[in-house]
């Protein structure tokens, strides 16, 4: 790190061993599981530091772009945030591998991997962008979902206008699919669905339901292609003002908040999929998940080139 902001940096912040409250930021509501486990990681914070540090406002359906966000994080005007790991799919390689299409074979596999050293890796290559990362949080498997009609194959995509998240490698699949990605941020795809401006998105179901974009786009296809986490990141610039205890407090929460936010996921799966039907939404359950796999599992080649990251990959299709 710069020495010269690090020195304005502690000069601002005062010594470690005042209390702080940590400020954080996450796109979601305020009940979703990632606000909530961030809420708990707080509880444990307060709990292990005697109230001195505590993590606060949480959620708040903060409408900055992810993007905008990340650079509050490195400037230190936020502390932390919970950002979607494809924001970071162009400058940092590594967060490539849990969003490529059909990588893992099950939810429990996904876990175990991101729990393991390729986890660990890819949250050590964030320091690089002057974050410290923390842990993974689920973002459910991703679907695509469209307001004119099912999606059961992969032609079924040919010709659609899907909003995509800016900077997310779902651009390039879309492409492959025969479709038009929209890049725009999760706050504008209500209205774009609604008027017309794109016929498709992606997402879980969870946040296809968060979001109400069952009720503008009926068709919910259980095409389950990406499993790409987020990634609640920190400040290092705040990070190196802490001390290592601080430093230990926080990260430990945080790993400790994962098991807390998954209970919370799976236990929203049944409810949400009942709160979207019963709002009129269709869900599409004889989807072709072959014909998405033989067109987009191609592009592993095309999406990642370094030697490093293909013995993850290997690595990641030999486990189970």
């Amino acid at each position: 790190m710069n020495k010269a902001l690090a020195a304005v940096a502690i000069a601002f912040l005062g010594s470690s061993a005042e209390a702080k409250e940590f400020r954080s930021s996450d796109i979601y509501p305020l009940g979703s599981p990632t606000v909530q486990a961030v809420a708990y990681m707080d509880k444990l914070v307060r709990e292990r530091t005697g109230s001195r540090h505590s993590i606060g406002t949480l959620g708040q359906e903060d409408t900055d772009t992810e993007n905008l966000t990340v650079g509050e994080v490195r400037n230190g005007t936020l502390d932390m945030a919970r950002i979607n790991l494809a924001v970071f799919n162009t400058s940092v390689p590594s967060t490539v591998i849990p969003s490529l299409p059909y990588l893992f074979k099950s939810t429990t596999h996904m876990r175990r991997v991101l729990d393991g050293p390729i986890g660990d890796r890819i949250l050590a290559d964030l320091e690089d962008q002057g974050l410290v990362g923390l842990c993974f949080y689920d973002a459910g498997a991703r679907s695509f979902y469209s307001t004119k009609k099912p999606i059961r194959s992969a032609a079924d995509m040919k010709g659609m206008k899907v909003r995509v998240q800016q900077g997310d490698i779902a651009a390039i699949m879309i492409r492959t699919l025969g479709g038009t990605p929209m890049p725009m941020s999760y706050k504008k795809g209500y209205e774009a669905l609604q008027v017309g401006l794109v016929d498709a998105a992606v997402n879980s179901m969870q946040l296809y339901s968060t979001s109400h974009h069952f009720k503008v786009a009926k068709y919910y296809s259980l095409t389950e292609h990406s499993m790409a986490p987020g990634v609640l990141v920190f400040s290092r610039l705040i990070w190196d003002t802490l001390s290592k205890e601080d430093q230990t407090t926080i990260r430990t929460a945080a790993k400790e908040s994962v098991p807390y936010m998954r209970k919370l996921w799976d236990a929203s799966e049944i409810p949400t999929r009942t709160l979207v039907e019963a709002g009129g939404a269709q869900i599409i359950g004889d989807v072709d998940r072959q014909s998405f796999a033989d067109a987009l599992v191609p592009l592993y080649s095309v999406l990642v080139a370094d030697r490093r990251l293909l013995g993850m990959i290997a690595a990641v299709e030999a486990s189970d």
